[in-house]
């Protein structure tokens, strides 16, 4: 097989290193990638398109010139874009949400509603609020620590555990006032944080059957403050 990995982070790093050791695979590509992929992994990097990851199309049309035959997609951004749907649309092979259920990702508020709507344990919610005034407001009837998250993709960022009003105030100011992180704070969540170890349990579905990884977490030394 042929794979191009999209991404440059650890994750991809990781995918394309897992990749070339498995006898199957012809050839890696990763997209952009980075030093360490192309000298370690032993993975081809190759530039991102002129318009970025968000530009699904290229990619697509990139996948179609190299005659891949899957796709593995790391970031978000393409994801929230639509580039599942896109290759699917050219017939192309390709691991990764669509844009639909790429909103999980892609809008905090959304996944919130979500997992209320669908009765799934979370967090209590305060309230989502799209106007930096409402939240200011919205801090008074909180428990502290208070968790503070901007509703869109802020490169794991838009996140922030206030233990105090003031936290609270200065991160809504970055996320809505000074717009540090752009279109990603035009809404904000508030939740009570709940306090002990935080563990990722994923899983690989095509919508029917579902392919459970081995669950992860970080080493802890003591319980903490998770914003899950």
């Amino acid at each position: 097989m042929k794979i191009m990995v999209i991404g440059s982070g650890g994750r991809e790093h990781a995918l394309a290193w897992r990749l070339r050791r498995d006898t199957g695979v012809e050839h890696v590509w990763c997209v952009p990638g980075n030093g360490g992929v192309a000298r370690l992994a032993g993975a081809e990097c190759l530039e991102v398109p002129p318009g970025g990851m968000q530009d699904v199309g290229a990619l697509a049309a990139l996948a179609e010139r190299l005659r891949t035959d899957l796709t593995l997609v790391g970031p978000e951004l393409p994801l929230v874009s639509g580039i599942a749907d896109e290759f699917g649309r050219r017939g192309l092979r390709v691991v990764g949400p669509s844009k639909e259920a790429a909103q999980l990702e892609g809008s905090k508020a959304f996944a919130k509603e979500f997992v209320l709507r669908n009765k799934i344990p979370t967090g209590p919610l305060y309230g989502i609020f799209d106007s930096a005034g409402d939240a200011y407001s919205a801090l008074c009837a909180v428990d502290w620590p208070c968790v503070i998250k901007a509703d869109g993709l802020a490169a794991g960022k838009g996140v922030l555990v206030a233990s105090t009003p003031d936290e609270a105030t200065a991160f809504i100011d970055r996320l809505m006032v000074d717009r540090e992180f752009g279109a990603a704070g035009d809404r904000v969540l508030l939740e009570e944080a709940l306090r002990g170890p935080e563990l990722s349990y994923i899983v690989l579905t095509d919508g029917e059957a579902i392919l459970p990884l081995v669950p992860t977490r970080g080493r802890i030394a003591s319980p903490s403050v998770s914003t899950m």
